[in-house]
This record gives C-alpha cells, structure tokens and sequence, in this order.
C-alpha cells in the first residue's frame, strides 16, 4: 500500500491552525508531512534560525487515517535565493530534515541543480517562470537524486496563479519527462489540503501521466527524505535482497552454452 507524504505544510506562529493543519493532513491519509520553514535573505532581518521542536505541537500525535501509526512531522527549510551569496550551508542548515532552494534566475538555478547541496528545488507557481528549463542541469539535478517541487495550493486560491503554476509545471515536464519531481500542497490552512488521489488526478493537468503522478506524491517524496538523511550524515546505505525465485524455462535456456543449445535444436 502506498505511503502518502506532503512535504510543504507552511509554518506559522498560530500553533493552533499549524495543529489543524497537520492533523487534516492525517485524516487525509498522509503519513508524513514537513512543516516548510522559508527564509528570504533578500528581506531585513531574515536570518535562518533552528526550527521549532515538534513535540511542543502534540501531547500525542494524530493517527494517519487507515493506518495504525501516528503521522511523522518533519522539518524544512526553504532558502529563497535571488543571489549566490544568499545560499551558503552552515550548522544551521543541518538541524532541518529537509533543505529546499527557490531560485529566482537562470544562474541561481543552473547552480542549485549542479553544486548546491539540497534535497528539493522549487519550481515558481506564483508568477511566471522567469527563465527556461534547459536539459543539462536539469538533468544534472536527476543524476545527483535532487526533486523538483510544484505546490498546488496556489491553483486553488487564484486563476491566475493556476494558470502560472499549469504552464510551468508543464515546462518542467517537458524538460524532466516527469523525472525526479514531487507535488506538495503548501496550504496554510486546512481547507488548502487535498487528498492523495485528488492529487494524483490534478496532476495530470501538470502534464504528469497517471504513474507518476503518483509516485509525486508517494515514493518520490520518501526518495527525498531519505537523500536528506544521506546529506545529514554524508553516508548511504544499500540494501540487498536474494532472490530466490526459480529461474524460468528461458532462463535456464540462455544459461545453456550457445554451442550445445544448437545441437540441441539440431536433434529435434
């Protein structure tokens, strides 16, 4: 069965609507869901500080709708960079689960999917794409494990910005061949938030097909949490598995040398 996740749920200060939120997303079905923490060092007094601790949000975390477990809260960080200055990963950046990077031009963007060392970049649904995806980085970015992220929640708050967020998805797409691309909601409140498979048809609008329309929203994202695990610890871990199933006729057939299998059919 697959596991849902949701990697954008806006912080705010309103510890209230911030419970309200996540615990729609639980009902909702979603097993993991990241409290996105955005920091624009353009602006004054922007500075990136640690994240809340989430235990101080729950005496007991709410139970995912089908499921016997609790919902699982991260902890992100977005970096709004309009200048390379702007991204430079320090302590800080480590005591977040997740590290993700909106860049405001070409450049910023060419390098955030060759060198920067995160796990998501944002992709602009808020205003038109400012410049073009071209297939290097882009593809550079797929070879490093790093996501491409689209927010839905602003297609459903203004036309305008529906109409923004279905072209440049749809020009992501175009470039990625829906590689390495996860659709979170960024809904800061819980009327914002969707259910998995609403989600997974709205993204066919994104130009994403049924598949991995899906996977956006499932094993993409826990794709993305566990490479931001490997970027906290710089260590992986492979896992192997025997398998064990009989080797079919036309196996056992292409194991045969190639000098006896023609004898073989000679005879007969």
């Amino acid at each position: 069965m697959a596991v849902f996740m949701d990697l954008n749920i806006t912080y705010t200060t309103d510890k209230k609507r911030l419970r309200s939120v996540i615990e729609t997303a639980a009902h909702l079905g979603y097993s993991t869901v990241a409290i996105n923490y955005v920091v624009d060092l353009q602006q004054k007094k922007q500075e990136i500080g640690k994240p809340k601790c989430v235990l101080e949000l729950f005496d007991t975390f709410p139970i995912v709708q089908g499921k016997s477990r609790p919902i699982k809260v991260l902890n992100r960080l977005t970096v709004v960079a309009s200048d390379p200055s702007h991204f430079r990963p320090n302590a800080e950046y480590k005591a977040y689960d997740l590290v993700a990077v909106y860049p405001k031009t070409e450049k910023l963007f060419h390098a955030a999917c060759m060198t920067f060392d995160v796990d998501i970049i944002c992709v602009a649904v808020t205003e038109k794409q400012p410049f073009f995806f071209k297939r290097s980085p882009v593809n550079g970015a797929i070879e490093r494990g790093v996501f491409f992220e689209i927010s839905y929640t602003p297609a459903i708050r203004d036309s305008t910005m529906r109409r923004y967020t279905i072209a440049n998805a749809i020009s992501l797409m175009e470039t990625c061949k829906g590689k390495n691309v996860i659709v979170t909601s960024g809904a800061e409140k819980p009327l914002e938030l969707r259910g998995p498979y609403d989600i997974a048809n709205l993204v066919l609008l994104f130009g994403l097909s049924e598949g991995d329309g899906k996977a956006a929203i499932s094993t993409n994202c826990r794709a993305v949490h566990l490479h931001g695990e490997m970027r906290k610890t710089a260590l992986g871990i492979v896992h192997s598995m025997k398998n064990e199933q009989p080797l079919t006729e036309r196996q056992e057939e292409e194991d045969v040398p190639a000098s006896k299998r023609a004898k073989i059919e000679m005879a007969q």
